[in-house]
């Protein structure tokens, strides 16, 4: 049973997510005070942490640091969960250490999707991802709809692996640009939109009615859960 150390000082908040993650399967220690957090993950061990930054009493930002400095606890994946939402937050929090970070409001069940995928992707990828008649395979940079070749560009196979191997997962647009185009980059949040299109056009059933990408009004993109097939083990 995966482990996890939640640190969140809001109480109601702290509850919620501990009972959803309990009944996900997750063994849950925290809590609501960020005094003591690394002496609490250095004795629980746990396999993840999710951190708020704003505690009363310290700042996420610091445990994160002392957790990364840690010799017994650097290896441990780290999600801020947190309000602070600015650009600035956000590459300051990844660039201290953080594996992800979600910004409050949030869906409880997209942040237990975030924990889960971390945990996936600590073991190898599998060569190939499925989705229906839909084939990705890795090693050779192909894309096959019911047998036939799909021509994708780098960047549309680029975006349509990263969403493929996170399903259920939804990202914003800028989250896509940082994770697919890097942050050097000369583009904007329409430039992810007309790449979506294009996927849609070139391997979706319907395209008009999408049911491979999906988009998530407010928020960003997914790809169908539903859809994405186990690897073969």
């Amino acid at each position: 049973m995966k482990k996890i150390v939640l640190i969140e000082d809001d109480a109601d908040l702290y509850s919620l997510l501990k009972y959803n993650l309990e009944k996900e399967g997750f063994a849950v220690a925290g809590s609501q005070t960020g005094r003591g957090a690394v002496e609490l993950c250095r004795r629980e061990r746990p396999d993840l942490a999710i951190l708020d930054i704003m505690l009363p009493d310290s700042d996420g930002l610091e445990i994160c640091k002392g957790l990364r400095n840690h010799s017994e606890l650097a290896h441990v994946p780290i999600i801020f969960l947190t309000a602070r939402a600015s650009e600035t937050d956000r590459i300051l929090g990844l660039e201290l250490g953080a594996n992800d970070y979600m910004v409050k409001p949030f869906f409880v069940r997209e942040l237990i999707a975030r924990v889960k995928n971390q945990f996936r992707s600590q073991t190898s990828p599998a060569r190939t991802v499925r989705a229906g008649d839909l084939e990705l395979d890795r090693a050779s940079c192909r894309v096959t709809l019911r047998g036939a070749e799909v021509a994708l560009t780098a960047t549309e196979f680029r975006l349509l692996e990263f969403l493929m191997s996170r399903p259920g997962v939804v990202y914003s647009r800028e989250q896509l640009l940082d994770s697919v185009w890097g942050h050097d980059r000369a583009v904007t949040d329409r430039t992810v939109d007309v790449y979506i299109l294009r996927l849609r056009q070139k391997i979706e059933p319907d395209p008009a009615n999408p049911s491979l990408i999906r988009a998530v009004r407010g928020f960003g993109y997914s790809f169908n859960e539903h859809t994405v097939e186990a690897p073969a083990v």
